[in-house]
């Protein structure tokens, strides 16, 4: 019974840490502007992090590494360095879009807010943080994250075109030409990245060490990443079919949360809003604390500092100081009038360059005998593995160009 709950509570932290302030902006205005033509992205980007999430998940609990320590083994000190650095920024930008979108929730759904509200909402993350022990730190946001279920409720309610909607599982191109292709590309890259954000690995391996995770816990890992990671992909694809039911025949192109939250409205009315944004609140304001935690991983463990939410702060003090100014800077660069949503997009464009500094050394780790003896990748892990990189690759090299060539998406 023991084992059962805790892979229900995994697969309820999946789905928490999965929606985040990047899948919202991007799915809406993919099905806004493209239909359900870019389905089959969503779709790849959950089977790529499933595959990455899975290996981190293993390595933690054979060899007892979290990913920043098998990058730093792996890359080298220079490369390594780069990694590092690149990643910390990527994750306060992050962090920033999420705090942004908490206090823009907060406002829509009491009528307004102060301009120190991303100040307020990251001090009151840091004290639950402090408070909670590290497994209910996930399972309050995954389990809360639950709400965002009501977009898959809507979209089922708004009457979809299910046999087009199936179709566009499989990749495909849409009857578009000129610019169109252009700005297709970069949505494709900017959903690959949303879902298959770097922050995700980093908190999950870490997490994993921080649970005491063993050779027994493998099978957990690997339901919790194939169940929970497909439940938030379910939730994620249902964002881009209501975009493209409510959104596109009316040529409105959502550039707000408060968009996002008005598909629910379309077929509960006020009462679905008030539960969309309520969703939203949870998922992006978990989204936040693990980007938070997940800086402080990575640095501990570059630097080969003390770390763990599950050990004292005066066990961990370079740890816990590190996601506690990664909240405070965070909430600084959103006072500062920074537009959340034009974060979000820059912070999802700018992870998929960490792409594959990230995952190439958690694929040859997971495919090492020496290091994972029996439990090492098997050849559909591998082969996985390889095509997955080549692809993140080609959309870390295309990023640049693409956010250029269409101003961020803007045209």
């Amino acid at each position: 019974m023991k084992k059962l709950l805790d892979i229900f509570l995994g697969v309820m932290t999946a789905l928490g840490g999965f929606v985040d302030i990047g899948e919202l902006v991007f799915m809406a205005q993919a099905g806004a502007r493209f239909s359900y033509s870019l389905l089959w992205v969503v779709v790849l980007g959950t089977i790529g992090i499933i595959v990455y999430s899975e290996m981190c998940g293993r390595i933690a609990a054979v060899a007892k590494q979290p990913v920043f320590v098998v990058i730093r083994q792996r890359m080298g000190p220079a490369l390594g360095m780069i990694t590092f650095i690149a990643s910390t920024l990527v994750n306060i930008i992050t962090c920033a879009a999420e705090i942004g979108g908490v206090a823009l929730i907060l406002k829509l759904l009491v009528g307004s807010g102060p301009v120190w509200l991303p100040l307020a909402v990251a001090l009151a993350l840091i004290g639950l943080i402090a408070v909670l022990p590290f497994r209910w730190i996930e399972r309050v946001f995954g389990i809360a994250g639950l709400t965002m279920i009501v977009f898959f409720v809507a979209a089922v309610a708004v009457h979809p075109d299910w046999s087009t909607a199936a179709r566009d599982l499989a990749p495909n191109l849409p009857r578009i030409h000129g610019h169109e292709i252009v700005l297709y590309g970069y949505f494709i890259v900017g959903i690959l990245s949303s879902v298959m954000m770097p922050y995700e690995v980093y908190f999950y391996s870490s997490g994993g060490i921080e649970e005491g995770w063993k050779e027994a816990d493998l099978v957990p890992n690997k339901v919790n990443t194939i169940l929970g990671f497909s439940l938030g992909s379910v939730v994620s694809m249902a964002i881009v079919v209501l975009g493209a039911v409510v959104f596109l025949p009316r040529g409105i192109l959502p550039d707000t949360l408060g968009s996002s939250a008005m598909l629910v409205g379309v077929p509960y009315g006020r009462i679905g809003i008030t539960l969309a944004l309520v969703g939203m609140l949870t998922a992006v304001a978990g989204a936040a604390t693990e980007t938070a935690l997940a800086s402080a991983y990575n640095f501990a463990q570059y630097f080969d500092h003390a770390w763990g939410r599950s050990l004292p702060f005066r066990k961990t003090p370079t740890f816990d100081a590190a996601w506690i100014i990664t909240f405070l800077l965070a909430a600084i660069l959103m006072m500062l009038g920074i537009d959340p949503i034009e974060m979000v997009e820059l912070s999802v464009m700018a992870a998929v360059v960490c792409l594959p500094f990230t995952y190439l050394p958690i694929l040859l780790t997971a495919r090492d005998p020496v290091i994972m003896g029996k439990h090492r990748n098997g050849p559909v892990a591998n082969a996985l593995g390889w095509v997955f990189f080549v692809i993140i690759t080609a959309t870390a090299i295309a990023a640049p160009f693409l956010l250029v060539a269409t101003g961020m998406g803007s045209y």
